[in-house]
């Protein structure tokens, strides 16, 4: 994970789209009604906690999620929000791509060589707004937002009101991540993994909340066409190096991820390559 200052985002979009998330979280319950119950690849959704119907356990978040591109979907309420959404998704998203080809470079090849075999010229994007109240008293320390984990798509930009929680999982440790006024947290996710033969990480991380003041964060992700098949790049793959991971197409990937219960990185083993090691020699 990384932190990027001078990215071209003003903080006044930023803080626009919190704002209109506030206000989307304040809506009476009968405006939120038709997203209560979404799916995970449903456009529009709002709830509690990751996917309750899976968890068995609500965690100490509310949620929005909107897929922003190839096209954006938005409640019609707040008036404002589809504005700041389409805005932010647009400069966010430009930043992101950026980003991957800065990762493309890094792994030594060509700067548009992860977004050709991605078509990240259609790719997946999606907003989040979380909120996370307060726990309420003393015998609620530890309370969780999230529980440990990663991301399911490429890139991830983060930015949270002054209100810490963030943790990322670093040599063993939880670190916290303190926010930095105008500040976006970068968090690589799975497919960067799968993408560079696991030469790239994804992070694990996760969110904790405050005795006595709310939280809230938003969330830009992209990944790759929802219709890519993601694989190792070849040149990562080539002997003396092993395949790590087989190839997935990242409609279905996304779906696993989304559908059961978090469990750390777990989603992985769906596209990992099993060998003797890995089963533990049986």
């Amino acid at each position: 994970m990384m932190k990027v200052t001078n990215h071209g985002v003003h903080e006044a979009l930023q803080s626009a789209l919190m704002d209109a998330c506030k206000e989307l979280f304040g809506l009476p319950p009968e405006q939120k009604a038709e997203f209560m119950d979404a799916g995970p690849m449903d456009p529009v959704r709002f709830g509690t906690g990751f996917n309750s119907a899976v968890d068995g356990a609500r965690y100490w978040r509310d949620y929005v999620k909107m897929f922003a591109h190839p096209e954006l979907h938005c409640p019609a309420k707040p008036d404002t929000l589809r504005g700041v959404a389409a805005e932010y998704a647009a400069r966010t998203r430009g930043l992101l791509l950026e980003l991957t080809a800065a990762i493309s470079e890094s792994l030594g090849l060509e700067g548009g060589r992860i977004a050709e075999r991605l078509d990240l010229g259609s790719c997946f994007q999606i907003l989040v707004g979380n909120h996370y109240p307060p726990s309420g008293g003393p015998d609620d320390d530890g309370a969780v937002g999230l529980p440990a984990h990663s991301d399911h798509g490429l890139l991830t930009l983060l930015f949270q009101n002054g209100v810490d929680g963030l943790q990322v999982k670093h040599d063993g440790r939880w670190l916290l991540a303190e926010p930095i006024p105008g500040a976006f947290f970068v968090i690589a996710g799975d497919q960067p993994e799968i993408g560079s033969n696991g030469r790239y990480k994804g992070v694990l991380h996760r969110a904790l909340v405050d005795r006595a003041q709310a939280r809230m964060l938003c969330v830009s992700l992209i990944g790759p066409c929802l219709d890519a098949v993601v694989e190792p790049v070849p040149e990562l793959a080539v002997a003396p190096l092993r395949l790590e991971y087989m190839g997935v197409e990242y409609r279905d990937y996304m779906e696993h991820q989304q559908s059961n219960k978090l469990n750390e990185k777990g989603a992985l083993d769906l596209v990992r390559v099993q060998t003797a090691e890995t089963l533990g020699n049986f």
